[in-house]
């Protein structure tokens, strides 16, 4: 079969079980398959692909069509312009997530920084900054063995083995530590909101990652709490919070002594990420 006719007939199946992104969906899975770009594709749409190629490109659409998330199917997820390797035992990485990275490396570029990464998963923030922060070292926490296992494979593939440490554990067992600055995308959606996620999210990303209890604050309010003991005085706390938390959030900073600096708006002009600075 052509590539054109391939990319046609995947993309007609996915638009069949109501996938949105049906025709770019068909177009990188045969894409990841044959190893060459889109653009090469449709150069070379009259070409033909071989039965091997076509088998595995219908089990691939086959995943998809369930609504698989593109980045489970590919073990595979871009984040900072690096790759990350993914697996259903961590979050998908998410642009959102990069305004926070972005932010941290502006504003602590050149300087030397101790930093723990609170329920890490793949790793993406911690090695994200790490690869851009030269000078500094960090930590990266997280209560799954599963998603520390994956981390580890990030750790090695960004060579940052010899500046990262991982470790499964519960942030809140912490001690003899403490951090120039603190980052984390905890769970912030609210137990009742669960039901509320699109497909790809319910049904495939790990619960665990999601869930912030009744007001989707549990977490958050326990990472606050522990910061005020392990970070160094005029340390430096960055979260990403769900749409409607600011306030909450800026009222528990303040009780526990922080300061807040900073505010960063997602591309939906929600505040996402709430950066904040312990006052004494």
């Amino acid at each position: 079969m052509e590539i054109l006719k391939l990319i046609n007939f995947g993309s007609k199946n996915l638009k069949d079980y109501k996938i949105q992104s049906h025709m770019i969906d068909s177009e990188l899975i045969l894409s990841n398959i044959l190893k060459k770009s889109r653009e090469h594709l449709i150069i070379n749409s009259n070409k033909k692909v071989s039965k091997k190629v076509i088998n595995l490109f219908n089990k691939l659409i086959k995943r998809r069509s369930t609504r698989e998330p593109m980045a489970y199917i590919f073990k595979n997820k871009e984040f900072w312009s690096k790759n990350f390797y993914v697996n259903q035992n961590t979050l998908i990485p998410r642009p959102e997530t990069e305004l926070l990275s972005e932010y941290i490396i502006k504003t602590f570029k050149d300087k030397k920084m101790f930093i723990l990464d609170i329920g890490t998963g793949t790793g993406c923030i911690l090695f994200s900054i790490l690869s851009e922060l030269k000078k500094s070292t960090g930590v990266g926490i997280d209560i799954s063995k599963k998603a520390i296992d994956v981390a580890k494979i990030n750790q090695l593939r960004h060579n940052l083995s010899k500046r990262s440490q991982l470790i499964v554990r519960s942030f809140e067992k912490l001690k003899k530590y403490k951090f120039d600055l603190i980052v984390s995308n905890p769970p912030y959606i609210k137990n009742s909101e669960i039901k509320n996620l699109s497909e790809d999210i319910k049904r495939f990303e790990p619960k665990i990652a999601l869930k912030g209890g009744n007001d989707g604050l549990d977490v958050i309010k326990k990472i606050i709490y522990k910061s005020n003991t392990i970070l160094k005085n005029f340390g430096t706390l960055a979260l990403e919070i769900g749409n409607d938390q600011q306030d909450k959030v800026s009222q528990i900073l303040d009780d526990q002594e922080f300061k807040i600096k900073h505010l960063i708006k997602d591309y939906q002009n929600n505040t996402r990420c709430i950066i904040a600075k312990l006052k004494n």
